[in-house]
């Protein structure tokens, strides 16, 4: 019987439990209203474009990657690829929505065409096919297995994703999924971008909205992965259950209905504004290593004074017992 990988549960579970909870106040909002979710999911779809093309290397911006996708404008000085990449990815979103509304399994058929829309009109003789040589990765600590077993090892990771999902936690599981895609390695070029797709397609299959890799995050994500492929998923699982909950927090608080206790904001501006006894350095550590409700933008990091009040409150109370 497959198995999910080993992890600090004591870390991360005050993670799991606060998505829990927001998870459930957004279930309790649905359906929600139709203008709503378009413009929610319309403002995902411009961050997840950019910055996982980003991640790759794009150099478009998130302005101009909202013009493009928006308004269909050319960026001057930017490469033909560059828009290309924008609007696949575009287009390879839109598919995922298609199979989450099927509700069916994954399927190797799935993967090779949403690859096939993400590299169109860029390396048309190897979209949607499986690599037929080797390859090396820059920067990884591993070499992925030979060309002759991608697709076995392609057919098994889609086998486990059928059977062993709903056996474990759907967060840590895509998370397992995205590594172990990446390891494989299937495809010559569009790894990255078609592995994010499907972890999203996961994750909204199991209620979650996609969750974004910030660009931001690139070292933090590429260090994650280099562990994991050591056998070592923490990193990777925090950073999934940091972006899943900043997507949950960005759906609630633009739907209506939400009582909004209290306004998330810069950590920096937060401790200097209400005198807090901890440094900025400090609160930010806190919320980088998932220790108090907080989430990310840009370079940011951004948390409420009742969730720093309250990992004060729980350190008061270990140090009385």
């Amino acid at each position: 019987m497959w198995q999910l990988p080993a992890y600090d549960m004591a870390r991360l579970s005050p993670f799991i439990q606060r998505i829990a909870e927001k998870k459930q106040a957004l279930d309790a909002l649905r359906p929600l209203p139709a203008s709503v979710l378009s413009r929610i999911e319309e403002t995902i779809a411009v961050e997840w474009t950019y910055n996982s093309n980003a991640i790759e290397g794009n150099t478009i911006t998130h302005n101009e990657t909202k013009l493009v996708v928006e308004l269909g404008i050319t960026v001057g000085g930017k490469s033909l690829r560059e828009h290309l990449e924008i609007h696949n990815h575009q287009k390879a979103i839109q598919y995922v929505y298609g199979l989450v509304s099927q509700k069916n399994s994954l399927r190797a058929i799935d993967i090779l065409k949403l690859h096939e829309i993400v590299m169109r009109n860029i390396d048309d003789d190897f979209a949607g096919r499986i690599r037929n040589a080797g390859v090396r990765i820059s920067g990884a600590n591993f070499i992925p297995p030979a060309a002759y077993k991608a697709s076995l090892l392609l057919d098994e990771l889609v086998a486990i994703s059928q059977t062993e999902f709903s056996n474990s936690h759907p967060i840590l599981f895509a998370a397992w999924f995205h590594h172990r895609f990446v390891w494989i390695h299937p495809f010559f070029d569009g790894n990255g971008r078609t592995v994010r797709l499907l972890m999203n397609l996961l994750l909204m299959r199991a209620g979650y909205p996609p969750a974004i890799i910030l660009k931001n995050d690139r070292k933090k994500y590429y260090d994650a992965l280099n562990a994991a492929n050591n056998g070592k998923y923490n990193k990777l699982y925090l950073l999934l259950l940091q972006a899943v909950e900043r997507s949950l927090n960005i759906y609630l608080q633009g739907a209506p209905g939400y009582a909004i206790e209290e306004e998330y904001r810069i950590i920096s501006n937060l401790v200097e504004e209400t005198q807090m006894p901890y440094s900025a350095e400090y609160v930010s550590l806190l919320a980088r290593q998932g220790k108090i409700d907080a989430y990310k933008e840009g370079r940011n990091w951004l948390t409420t004074k009742s969730a720093v009040e309250h990992y004060m409150e729980l350190r008061r109370r270990k140090r009385k017992v």
